[in-house]
């Protein structure tokens, strides 16, 4: 994808979804330093504050190395009246935090997200920990900061310790060291690229028919169209009717183009 920084420095506010602290809100902050974050508590008010105007932009994680994709926001995108303008890979580095002089050995229980909790599940067994599932990673940090007890741990991003005021025990403890979250930028003002190589995502449907999607992609294979990647997904629970995300990589002359 483009990179728009350069264009955006005007702009003030970028979207998340989650509380701060939240490794959204970290991506956020490495992505664009010069914008300020803003929480909102689902995915779809983040589509709706970025085109309602509330947030020039809005950051979405769309899949993770570990977890896989985020199922919830194929069904986003196709109705938000928003553009992809941009892509950023974020490194997800978990760290386990307790109150202010708490030790190792002293933890008893670890809270986080269900998620983060099992892209650390090997490293937490050997420490001989109680885990608890938690909203979000922040909430967890936070939670723990206002419990104050030593016995007490979470695992999140080195931001949340920095709001929350907790000490970070230990670092870096993911089982897997390329755990990587992708994240798209969406934005209700559309990027016009005029020449290079760019990446764009379609969304686009088939007839129930034997080989629809052998032709679909036929056109995109003789139209000199690269796709990097392709999903289908259910729209609205019928299984008859797919719908396909794609990533197409695509060299660009002089006419221009807009992100969809």
């Amino acid at each position: 994808m483009g990179d728009t920084k350069s264009t955006l420095k005007s702009m003030q506010y970028i979207a998340f979804q989650g509380i701060e602290g939240a490794h959204s809100d970290l991506a956020c902050r490495k992505a664009y330093p010069y914008m300020q974050t803003r929480a909102y508590a689902t995915f779809e008010a983040v589509f709706e504050a970025v085109e309602k105007g509330e947030a020039e932009l809005g950051m979405i994680p769309i899949e993770n190395t570990y977890a896989g994709r985020v199922a919830e926001i194929h069904s986003l995108l196709p109705l938000a009246k928003v553009h992809i303008v941009a892509e950023h890979f974020q490194r997800v580095e978990h760290c386990l935090m307790a109150p202010k002089g708490a030790k190792l050995e002293e933890i008893v229980e670890v809270y986080s997200h269900p998620q983060a909790l099992l892209q650390c599940r090997e490293h937490l067994k050997n420490l001989n920990v109680r885990t608890e599932q938690y909203s979000n990673t922040a909430a967890a940090a936070e939670a723990v900061a206002k419990w104050n007890d030593k016995n007490k741990g979470a695992v999140a991003s080195q931001l949340a310790a920095e709001l929350y005021g907790l000490e970070i025990l230990q670092t870096n403890i993911e089982d897997q060291k390329d755990n990587t979250t992708i994240f798209l930028v969406i934005s209700k003002t559309p990027i016009h690229p005029d020449h290079g190589i760019v990446i764009t995502t379609l969304v686009f449907g088939i007839r129930n028919i034997p080989a629809a999607l052998y032709k679909a992609l036929g056109g995109f294979a003789t139209n000199n169209v690269n796709l990097l990647k392709i999903e289908s997904y259910i729209k609205g629970g019928h299984s008859r009717e797919a719908q396909f995300l794609s990533a197409l990589l695509v060299i660009l002359g002089k006419k221009m183009c807009s992100w969809h």
